[in-house]
């Protein structure tokens, strides 16, 4: 073996032992500071060059005066490398610090969503920037899930509520009736009897509207059951057909403006739902518009194919602060409550409908009035 091959041999060998030496440190430090841990990868390789140096001046493969001055230039490295390994380990051990506070305020009392993840602009690796970029990513969702939780039970706690109101007032009338026809003080016993009918039926009515809400929320996503085409010409002319008397009676007109040809607003789906859905809109049009007020529902196409329907009505629009709260489980508008001004749900059923369908309903103010619109 010659020269060239020994020295390899005996270099090669040495950077092993050195390198095995150097895992053994980090494998002990390895519960330390980063920046101990990059300090001992640093000086891991300057080390074996030293000690490969060493043996190879044992040897005799290079002269004492060389040896110095590689050991010199050695030195001068192992500073700089120190240097830059502190640099480098606090540069890291500083994002990492922040990362982990910032994991910490995620989900601590002292939370604030306007407050980001500052750790990009401080000169962190792309690595933990990129990181810090999903957690604000994730604390930006969260928080959007905080607040849908807190409006939620909210709404749940209005319903109970307003749910208390809707049953205690009815069945306190029932009693009452039940008791005078018990104790003969009634003399209009068919009128009793019809009243406590239709007492009944309106009961019976906020039952089915708390279970086809329950539905739509235990389905949230899913499209109907056993869908088919449905024409939303011909759903809203029988909508209108339906509470065109009743519009009447209270004296607000009901238009129409729909397209001529019915498969042109076709769309798959259940019919059932989406007549529900738009009857509560047009029901509740209609009890919002006062005397001598008109509503008018109206159907086209969207230049991106969706059918569209819209129900504008008269009741001198919604207040702003209340836009995005129309469309929550029993929220009304108005203080009292009475008989006909329904339980609250309607538009939150209509709402779970079209979202059923893949679709939206949302609502906005126009001159006079507001405009649902279904799509």
């Amino acid at each position: 073996m010659g020269d060239i091959g020994l020295i390899a041999l005996l270099t090669t060998g040495t950077c092993l032992v050195v390198a095995g030496l150097g895992w053994a440190v980090l494998h002990a430090v390895r519960g330390r500071s980063v920046m101990v841990s990059t300090v001992v990868v640093t000086l891991t390789p300057v080390a074996a060059v030293s000690a490969a140096v060493a043996v190879n001046v044992r040897f005799m493969f290079i002269s004492a005066h060389d040896s110095t001055a590689v050991s010199v230039g050695l030195a001068c490295a192992s500073f700089l490398a120190i240097g830059l390994a502190v640099v480098l380990g606090r540069r890291v051990a500083h994002g990492s610090r922040q990362l982990g506070d910032a994991v910490r305020r995620l989900a601590g009392p002292d939370r604030d969503p306007s407050t980001g993840v500052p750790i990009a602009a401080s000169g962190a690796p792309s690595e933990i920037s990129g990181l810090a970029r999903e957690l604000e990513a994730t604390q930006r969702s969260l928080e959007r899930s905080r607040q849908r939780e807190q409006a939620l039970t909210r709404s749940r706690s209005e319903l109970v509520a307003f749910m208390s109101h809707d049953l205690r007032t009815p069945l306190a009338g029932l009693r009452a009736l039940a008791e005078g026809l018990e104790d003969g003080v009634i003399d209009d016993q068919p009128s009793a009897l019809r009243q406590i009918r239709q007492t009944v039926d309106r009961m019976n009515g906020l039952v089915g509207d708390l279970f086809e809400l329950s539905r739509l929320h235990a389905g949230a996503g899913h499209p109907p059951v056993a869908p088919r085409m449905v024409s939303l010409v011909e759903t809203a002319h029988d909508v209108v057909s339906e509470l065109d008397e009743h519009a009447r009676r209270l004296m607000v007109d009901l238009d129409l403006d729909l397209p001529p040809d019915p498969e042109r607003l076709a769309v798959l789906g259940s019919g059932d739902e989406l007549t529900r859905a738009l009857t509560n809109l047009v029901g509740n049009a209609v009890r919002h518009t006062p005397g001598g007020g008109r509503v008018l529902v109206s159907a086209w196409r969207a230049p991106d194919g969706r059918a569209c329907v819209s129900v504008t009505d008269g009741c001198g629009g919604i207040e702003t602060g209340d836009l995005d709260r129309v469309f929550d489980v029993g929220w009304r508008g108005e203080p009292e409550r009475g008989d006909d001004a329904g339980a609250g749900l309607g538009l939150a059923i209509a709402k779970g409908v079209a979202e059923a369908h893949r679709g939206s309903l949302s609502v906005h103010n126009v001159p006079g009035g507001c405009r649902f619109e279904l799509e």
